[in-house]
């Protein structure tokens, strides 16, 4: 009886630690901010992805990216399935295990300068096209860190689809 109660009491306090610690029964890729609280910003984790046209593998592919890195917005979670959509508008399904939380950015509308202070100020450092993929880091005050392939500085948050409130 003694030994009953000892494992009861252990199984218990070890459920508790799991469940405070958000480990006890979740997928890996659920962990961190990404449970379920839509919308926020995501990217493309893989060098291919297929948007589908429904929560399931048994829904019809619609479009094949192949960009790894691509910025897109989870609207809404259903079990490992994220309906996002993409720089373009376009909506469909995608399996969670194909996207990060790794925040990137397009440039949208015109050519963007790239400029050396945090606030804007400062020389511009280089200007980037329209369609060119930017890891962003935290913006504030409308600016936001970029590095596009190793060329770092600051750009205006509404330049960048990705940056902002989802």
């Amino acid at each position: 009886m003694i030994q009953f109660r000892f494992l009861i009491r252990s199984a218990v306090a070890l459920a508790l630690v799991a469940g405070a610690v958000g480990l006890a029964g979740r997928p890996a890729h659920l962990h961190a901010a990404d449970d379920g609280n839509a919308p926020y910003w995501a990217s493309l984790s893989k060098d291919q992805t297929n948007m589908r046209v429904g929560p399931g593998r048994e829904y019809r592919i619609n479009w094949v990216y192949v960009r790894r890195g691509l910025p897109v917005k989870v609207l809404r979670v259903m079990g490992g399935w994220r309906l996002i959509e993409d720089p373009d508008g376009a909506r469909g399904w995608v399996l969670a295990q194909f996207l990060s939380r790794s925040r990137a950015g397009l440039v949208k509308g015109a050519i963007a300068p790239i400029r050396a202070n945090k606030d804007g100020s400062g020389p511009v450092l280089w200007r980037a096209a329209p369609g060119v993929q930017a890891a962003l880091g935290d913006c504030r005050d409308g600016w936001c860190p970029v590095d596009i392939a190793g060329r770092k500085g600051f750009m205006a948050q509404d330049a960048l689809w990705g940056a902002g409130t989802p």
